[in-house]
């Protein structure tokens, strides 16, 4: 095996050029083969000499290994793609040894097999091997595991028994590698206008600004959200928020001090000014997040276990003989029951099903979700009472059946403390009861006392696929008072007109293919007051032929007000097949005053990547004979995203126009964006402009190189990549994706190791006039350039820096006369590619 410390460059530059060599070799001499007895056959040696061409001379690279058949490869490091049971798990250098075929051996270690989760301890021939030594054999360590590698797709597949993993959720990310990100101050904004002119002469205009202020410095966030509004000569800024916050890895929560809002889990959520610590949801794994039963069952060989859940598989893996568990579900719903396969190794299956359903508060068994909140309430109504209070509540995961939960709640004027459980009805569904015992000393001294009590339900019936996703009823006797209800202004001695009763209801109903029904009531009633709110909303969705129809009816009474009532029918066109991403459309509403309004549209997405966004609507009310027409677009480039439109009727006409996005300020500049995310990434591509980024309409590089990736999923893998088909001819990316895993509200940065500059086929002579021989490896002074010489000794370099001196080292072999120097100095040309002669002495 190679050592020497060129075994690297070799090694990377022949896998660059292992596609030239084989065409070369396969189509230059083409041979007939014939059928030799096996035990005569000898290897077939290739004479190099063949590859001369133009005079070169014999002293060349030797090949001989890629005589040795497909497989066979140069010994070296190469940066490879690990692979764990199919699923990646690491991207680094690793060395190869040579095999006896010429094939290439990973070389793996303890230390690699623990980055990869695998039990080191749990095999003594590991304990006991050196740390840092590569295994001479991965199934002499570990039986059953095997190790592949594939060359041409720099991928290395592990296999390794389940029994010998450390088992992780599926979605799994190491906290270690949770990025707090760079220091950073930044300002999110969006701003909207309108101006409007009147028939009668009565012009208005508005305007509003939403701006989210942030500073991260390490693991701390500092946050602002403040608001400005103008409207008929009426001004008011507003500082709505204020905070500082970062995480606890340890307990999976979130720390902040400063103006915030408790959870609503328990509770009603409530505005404050303290400290609060809470769990954060997030900081699970995917497969962790909400509820989902934990699967047991016994497997009697190596089986292959598959969960399925409406007929999708939602689940599959290999389990060791014995008792298993399956811990790291992620259903597609909420309700249904889930069907285990077991699978045997001689092929036997044994099949058995695990009710499910879940309503919101339930967990997983063994989670705790908890909040601690200290401070003073802050109320948006002058006159209202804001007391200091505190507030702590608490959810276990008893089971797969069981979740139990309380909280309470206390300042000096109330008090009050809750209990719940709720519970899996297996095959009926899943509920929650609580009850909220609650003392409050009202405006007059008089003290109140009284109970709530809440239902929760949740149900899919697969028979029908009839879903209940939400099905809530709460009484509340007349003595109790939540606590926004206590602190409110009252006007009158009894101190009435808090709530008594709600419901609500959400039931989903799918009907024929691509068709579902929807409908959803809500209503809530008070003590002493005959008014009621409500809101009731039925639908029908379908698609034929790609032709997309909704009909919906909506009914809402607020308290105090007349009832609303509509009627609307609505009708999606694709017209893909004439204008590309665009739709026609028509809209139709009846409201119960007998007023009817048509409106018939067009709406698409223009631009290469889909950056401009347009709608042109027309509407016509037929009883008023009132005509208008509106006219939206919206543009997203790299610097924010613009908006504007036009609205015209018999009686006004008016302008509207907004602008949103980010200015980011880090430690090379400032840098504007689209409207930023909780989290986001700075891309630094090393000055190369133009660059666009995947799936990400109207973002490219700035004049700098830099670019704001603006929202990115916290505690998550988040994969940026390049579009490299964009890239200007003068720019060559040697990267074109990164992985960056940023904590909650981290600006993370994804460099991408990009070079500018010229690209050149490069005539290498040696000082008798002959070419530099096919194979030799070209490396640039400073190891920024390299490629290997082809067989009529020209080299290929792209991102060679202009009007400067470039040296090149180039070899193809170890002894003197069989290296040699050049150098090159470009000019700047029209020509994506320049074709130079240089010296190689």
């Amino acid at each position: 095996m190679d050592n020497s410390p060129n075994a690297t460059t070799r090694g990377n530059c022949v896998r660059r050029s292992r596609h030239i060599l084989t065409l070369l070799l396969s189509c230059t001499f083409p041979m007939t083969v014939l059928s030799i007895d096996a035990a005569r056959a000898e290897e077939v040696y290739f004479d190099p000499q063949l590859l001369e061409h133009n005079g070169q001379q014999g002293d060349n690279v030797d090949l001989s290994i890629f005589s040795k058949g497909d497989k066979a490869q140069v010994a070296g490091v190469y940066d490879t793609a690990i692979y764990v049971n199919l699923d990646k798990v690491l991207q680094q250098e690793i060395r190869y040894g040579q095999m006896p075929d010429g094939s290439l051996a990973p070389e793996i270690t303890p230390d690699l097999l623990r980055a990869m989760n695998v039990r080191v301890d749990a095999f003594p021939s590991l304990v006991n091997h050196q740390h840092d030594a590569p295994l001479d054999t991965l199934a002499r360590y570990i039986p059953a595991a095997a190790a592949k590698f594939d060359f041409n797709r720099m991928r290395l597949d592990i296999s390794i028994p389940q029994a010998a993993m450390d088992q992780k959720a599926n979605g799994y990310v190491d906290p270690k590698k949770w990025d707090d990100g760079v220091p950073v101050l930044f300002s999110n904004y969006a701003f909207s206008g309108s101006q409007r002119k009147n028939k009668n002469g009565s012009d208005d205009s508005s305007q509003y600004l939403n701006v989210q202020n942030g500073l991260n410095l390490g693991p701390w966030r500092l946050r602002n959200y403040s608001t400005y509004s103008s409207s008929d000569g009426q001004q008011s800024w507003d500082a709505i928020s204020t905070y500082a916050q970062r995480d606890i890895k340890s307990l999976k929560s979130q720390f902040l001090i400063g103006e915030s809002s408790t959870p609503g889990d328990l509770f009603p959520s409530l505005q404050f000014t303290g400290v609060q610590l809470a769990s954060d949801d997030n900081m699970l794994p995917d497969s962790q997040r909400g509820f989902a039963p934990t699967i047991r069952g016994i497997a009697n060989s190596n089986a292959e276990v598959t969960i399925r859940q409406d007929g999708y598989i939602i689940y599959q893996s290999y389990v060791a003989p014995g008792a298993f568990e399956i811990n790291d579900l992620y259903p597609s719903s909420y309700s249904g029951d889930l069907e285990v396969t077991i699978k045997e190794a001689d092929g036997t299956e044994r099949r058995f099903n695990q009710p499910f359903s879940s309503v919101p508060v339930m967990q997983r068994p063994g989670r705790l979700k908890y909040s601690g909140t200290a401070g003073r309430y802050r109320s948006n109504n002058n006159g209202d009472k804001e007391p200091d209070f505190a507030q702590g509540t608490v959810i276990y995961g008893v089971s797969n059946e069981i979740t139990t939960y309380a909280g309470t709640l206390l300042s000096p004027d109330y008090l009050s403390g809750m209990a719940g459980v709720g519970f899996s009805l297996l095959s009926l569904g899943s509920v929650s009861v609580d009850i909220t015992q609650a003392q409050t000393t009202l405006d007059n001294n008089k003290n109140s006392s009284g109970q709530s009590y809440r239902v929760q339900y949740s149900k899919n019936i697969e028979t029908t696929d009839t879903n209940f996703s939400v099905a809530s009823y709460r009484y509340s006797t007349r003595g109790f008072y939540d606590f926004d209800e206590a602190n409110q202004a009252q006007d009158n001695e009894t101190q009435e007109g808090h709530k008594r009763s709600k419901y609500q209801v959400s039931v989903n109903q799918s009907m024929w293919e691509g068709a579902s029904l929807y409908a959803s009531a809500y209503q809530q009633d008070y003590w002493r007051d005959s008014n009621k709110e409500k809101n009731i909303s039925l639908g029908v969705n379908s698609t034929l032929y790609g032709i997309s129809y909704n009909l919906s009816y909506s009914y809402s009474q607020l308290d105090g007000e007349d009832n609303d009532q509509q009627i609307a029918l609505n009708i999606r066109v694709p017209l893909s097949r004439w204008l590309p991403q665009s739709w026609a459309t028509y809209n139709v509403t009846h409201d119960k005053e007998g007023e009817t309004r048509q409106q018939v549209g067009l709406s698409g997405t223009a631009l290469d990547d889909h950056r401009l966004s347009y709608s042109l609507q027309q509407s016509h009310t037929r009883q008023v004979g009132n005509d208008s027409s509106n006219i939206n677009t919206s543009y997203r480039s790299s610097y924010g995203t613009l908006n504007a439109g036009y609205y015209y009727d018999s009686d006004s006409q008016q302008i509207s126009y907004g602008v949103a996005g980010g200015v980011v300020a880090h430690a090379h500049g400032v840098t504007l964006s689209q409207p930023l995310g909780d989290s986001f990434a700075l891309i630094d591509t090393n000055g190369a402009s133009g660059a666009r980024v995947q799936n990400l309409p109207g973002l490219r590089t700035d004049w700098r190189g830099y670019a704001v990736v603006p929202y990115l999923t916290s505690y998550t893998e988040n994969r940026i990549v390049l579009d490299t088909t964009t890239l200007p001819d003068d720019v060559d990316v040697t990267n074109t994706s990164e992985l960056v895993i940023p904590n909650k509200g981290a600006m993370v940065v994804a460099h991408f190791d990009a070079h500018i500059g010229a690209r050149a086929l490069i005539k290498l002579v040696r000082n008798d006039g002959t070419a530099v021989p096919f194979g030799a490896v070209a490396v640039s002074e400073d190891q920024s350039l390299e490629n290997i010489v082809d067989d009529g000794g020209v080299l290929y370099l792209t991102g060679i820096k202009t009007d400067e001196q470039v040296g090149l080292h180039v070899k193809w072999g170890i002894a003197a006369n069989q290296q040699c120097k050049a150098s090159i100095n470009l000019k700047p040309v029209a020509s994506s590619v320049q074709s130079v002669t240089a010296s190689c002495l």
